[in-house]
């Protein structure tokens, strides 16, 4: 990727990282840290890997992302923001009760939104299903997902990931945010699901190892995915929770909390919003 494009890349990843804070912020609730963290993978995908169109949402042929980590909606809204999908001053509705922006996807009422999550482990099994749909109907379409690390220990995963390698569902890619850290403390302590190249080669999947905040390392990791042709590819995404917010970075207090106006002031001004 040339240096211009990264540059154009990483841009957008500001402006998304700071619609995350304005939303958290106004919600005064949510989930900042792992959203943060995907940032700049959401980027990627939704300005350079994606078949989508966002004056069509529901264009039937396009590429499918499903939020399986749905705690961290205001990651996903604010790509979606910015892609076009509605309007980026929408986001500091986040969590109101007359918004469509609630605390965890809703594929019937944001547009963009292709599955509703939450419960953890079941956007595992539902782009299984989307995936294998695909590939009986011949259909041209990629199903993604992003999945948390923490959300691994969850046996729903492992199901759908035995699923997957059994149906060879190549068009399938899942991405770890790997950034080590879930609400109650270090993944490793809590229930730990590593290694993950060994597991999920041992159920059949091509493993492909990232940077989730090098755009030369996510580009890779996808393209890789896609010479696969033959099982389902996992992204192991090596990234830092609460990216780009000094006070955030690596914390497990902001797995699952909002600023106070003298904390939102310093992350605006670390986002280069000040």
């Amino acid at each position: 990727m040339d240096i211009q494009r990264k540059t154009e890349l990483a841009e957008i990843a500001r402006k998304i990282r700071v619609g995350i804070i304005d939303a958290v912020y106004s919600a005064n609730s949510g989930h900042p840290g792992g959203s943060l963290s995907i940032a700049d993978v959401l980027t990627y995908l939704y300005w350079e890997e994606l078949n989508i169109n966002p004056a069509d949402p529901k264009w039937e042929d396009r590429d499918r992302l499903v939020l399986s980590k749905g705690h961290c909606a205001p990651g996903l809204y604010s790509a979606l923001a910015h892609r076009g999908y509605f309007p980026v001053e929408d986001l500091k509705t986040l969590r109101k009760t007359s918004s469509y922006l609630q605390g965890h996807p809703d594929m019937k009422h944001t547009p963009g939104v292709d599955m509703s999550s939450g419960s953890l482990g079941q956007g595992t099994s539902v782009s299984c299903g989307m995936a294998l749909a695909a590939k009986i109907d011949n259909k041209p379409q990629r199903i993604y997902a992003i999945l948390g690390d923490g959300e691994t220990e969850e046996g729903q995963v492992w199901e759908a990931a035995m699923f997957a390698g059994h149906y060879k569902l190549s068009n399938l890619c899942w991405l770890v945010d790997f950034n080590g850290l879930q609400i109650d403390g270090a993944i490793t302590d809590v229930m730990n699901p590593t290694p993950y190249p060994e597991k999920f080669s041992a159920f059949g999947w091509n493993v492909v190892e990232c940077d989730a905040h090098d755009f030369d390392s996510i580009e890779a990791a996808y393209k890789a995915a896609k010479a696969c042709t033959d099982k389902p590819t996992v992204i192991i995404s090596h990234s830092t929770k609460g990216k780009g917010v000094s006070f955030m970075e690596n914390n497990v207090a902001w797995h699952g909390a909002a600023p106070n106006a003298e904390q939102y002031e310093v992350a605006m001004a670390d986002l280069g919003e000040r």
